[in-house]
């Protein structure tokens, strides 16, 4: 591919995260020549996400991730002595203390195969003995949990989801009634025989058993998110999808219910005017002490006589101002402003509140909107919009170094693995890609993120089809509240019987340290001997991963070492729930590259386009440079129309 390759281009983006597709597309759109690399072999970076065995892939890359030694004369040839180069890193450093569990069952003689995949080489699963599965100190330590499976394919994403003309979002329990119509694909039928459905899992509690062979094999139903977040249906992601038309490539699914733990006890917390009357939590007295604080947190910006005396206190501690009972004191601080009990001021918990009860009724009892087959697929609908305007796509794709001139100090071009020199006037590189030579001043934190498949939901309902959200406040100093975010089948990114469980928080130690004990609270690993006790209350724990993730965002550009002025550095992903930080980021970039252009602007009439050669041109480089759609999309949508008709 690297002799086909043009040798100029006006931008070139290394990195395929979020705000560098975003960037990409916005660029490719206002007609700038984009080449867009990517030395991995799939799109996202650490927004991806993987099928089961995808996942097990990428954890055997970075089991094996050792140095790898480079022919830099290849390279160095090429610089001139006007020149200098600024060297790429070929190792990824970003996630770090990678810890994997089983705790399903699973006969170590048989066979395991996904249904559908390519011919891999298998290997034995180290499991946790069912017997001490609850003593932590008794868990595989991290060399003998990362030899989960041997996996000679590339790691599997998931493909992006057909386009449509406008944002679509999916009623959970109406698509969970539908799925069945994903499962007719005839490469799957035998082995869907052996997975219980929910019905035969009702009938038959006994035989409730999912082993790891079934995960395996369904794995192609999984869809596992690298970084766990949800998009506020009046966010700055949501805005830019619908503004650019990129929303056709992707559909949504509501978040149906806002939970707390209190007191060892799960409850739904009311959300809207209607949940609230409705509650059979809250008495009357309760019930109008909540609307009436609701109310003027919704135009508080108004009434600034009755919070600017407390903007010095932190919003927990004006909350108890308020003649809110604790009840209602803790639903505000840690289910609606989900902000921190100690560090969050006033203005930030009121700010908060009034962002949650503004993205209210848009498109659901709640704010949150989640997309169908993860997140993953929002920098792929990104991409794809970037070459329908012409960019070019390489994955598996390294670059070499940056080519710098000594006199002008601005970067002119890069040199791949090939060797082809490839100009541009601008660059955009994502955090990762430097060397420690040049990152040698920045200071990072950390994310701590596990990632579970369980048998149940951590609340019972009338429907298995829910898609919650709970924030688990910190309970030690020095340590951070921690999201929890449990996402059910009809989400597509897990199978039926199971629920697929993201915790995250902030780093203070190794990311099973920081999310353990919130795991115990909610969960029990799975036992054999646990099947037939139906009086078990809490899920049970299928197979688990602990890691710990780079967070790259808010560094000044002026902390990385000698970067030219024309080289642009894109974050990975941040520990926030939402996505406006890789919005704001991409906006701001693409500004300094096209001032006075118009960030991502709505797609021309089809009728109006003028194409030099055949007018299929874009839809067929469309469907060669990325991922052609999801056969199994759902067959019920709700299509919404323009944002500003929407009922509130």
């Amino acid at each position: 591919m690297a002799d086909n390759l043009p040798s100029e281009f006006d931008v070139i983006v290394i990195g395929t995260g979020l705000p560098e597709s975003i960037i990409a597309a916005a660029c490719s759109r206002s007609g700038q020549r984009v080449l867009h690399v990517d030395s991995r072999n799939y799109y996202g970076g650490n927004w991806a996400s993987f099928s089961f065995s995808g996942l097990l892939s990428w954890l055997k890359e970075y089991q094996e991730n050792n140095d790898i030694v480079i022919d830099s004369s290849l390279w160095q040839e090429q610089i001139l002595e006007n020149e200098e180069a600024i060297a790429l890193s070929r190792k990824d450093k970003t996630i770090q203390h990678v810890e994997v569990f089983c705790y399903a069952s699973q006969d170590l003689h048989e066979y395991v195969e996904e249904a559908g995949a390519l011919k891999k080489n298998h290997a034995c699963v180290t499991l946790v003995n069912s017997s001490k599965a609850a003593d932590s100190a008794c868990l595989p330590t991290e060399d003998e949990s990362l030899s989960t499976e041997s996996c000679e394919v590339p790691a599997e994403q998931t493909p992006s989801s057909d386009p449509e003309s406008t944002l679509e979002v999916n009623d959970a329990e109406a698509t969970g009634e539908k799925e069945n119509h994903s499962d007719d694909k005839t490469s799957e039928e035998k082995t869907n025989e052996n997975v219980p459905t929910a019905e035969d899992t009702a009938e038959q509690p006994k035989k409730n058993r999912i082993t790891y062979s079934q995960i395996v094999k369904e794995g192609r139903r999984f869809n596992i998110d690298l970084v766990s977040k949800l998009l506020y249906s009046r966010g700055m992601l949501i805005d830019l999808l619908i503004k650019s038309n990129v929303s056709r490539y992707a559909e949504f699914k509501n978040i149906t219910r806002i939970l707390a733990f209190r007191e060892g006890r799960m409850e739904q917390v009311p959300c809207s005017r209607a949940d609230v009357f409705n509650s059979k939590q809250l008495t009357m007295v309760e019930k109008r002490m909540l609307m009436k604080f609701l109310t003027f947190c919704m135009e508080y910006e108004e009434h600034p006589d009755e919070y600017k005396a407390y903007e010095d206190i932190t919003f927990s501690e004006y909350l108890k101002t308020q003649k809110l009972t604790p009840n209602l004191q803790y639903f505000v601080l840690h289910s609606i402003a989900m902000t921190s009990e100690t560090t969050s001021s006033t203005i930030d918990g009121l700010k908060a509140t009034k962002n949650f009860l503004h993205c209210l009724g848009r498109y659901g009892n709640t704010p949150f909107l989640f997309p169908l087959y993860g997140q993953g697929e929002l920098p792929q609908c990104f991409c794809r919009m970037c070459a329908v305007f012409g960019g070019i796509y390489c994955l598996r794709h390294s670059v070499q170094c940056l080519v710098v001139d000594k006199e002008s100090r601005k970067c002119k071009a890069i040199i791949d693995q090939f060797g082809q020199r490839i100009i541009s006037k601008h660059f955009l590189v994502e955090d990762s890609y430097f060397s420690e030579n040049t990152c040698s001043r920045v200071q990072y934190r950390q994310i701590s993120r596990a990632v579970l498949i369980t048998d149940r939901s951590v609340l019972k309902s009338d429907s298995d089809q829910q898609i919650s959200i709970l924030i688990v406040p910190a309970e030690e100093p020095g340590s951070f509240s921690v999201r929890v975010i449990e996402l059910c089948s009809s989400t597509m990114t897990c199978m039926k019987g199971t629920y697929l469980v993201h915790l995250t928080c902030t780093s203070s130690k190794t990311a099973r340290e920081d999310l353990e004990a919130v795991v115990e609270k909610l969960f029990t690993p799975y036992t054999e001997t646990g099947i037939e006790n139906e009086e078990v209350e809490k899920p049970r724990i299928l197979w688990a991963l602990y890691f710990n993730m780079r967070d790259s965002s808010d560094i000044n550009r002026n902390c990385y070492n000698d970067l030219p002025s024309n080289v642009y550095v894109c974050s990975g992903p941040d520990g926030g729930l939402g996505n406006d930080n890789a919005v704001k980021q991409a906006e701001t970039i693409f500004q300094s590259i096209c001032p006075n252009e118009d960030f991502c602007p709505p797609p021309p009439n089809p009728e109006d386009i003028v194409l030099d050669g055949d007018s299929s041109q874009p839809e067929s480089s469309e469907s060669s440079a990325i991922l052609e759609a999801n056969s199994e999309i759902p067959a019920e949508t709700t299509i919404l129309g323009n944002p500003e008709e929407t009922s509130e």
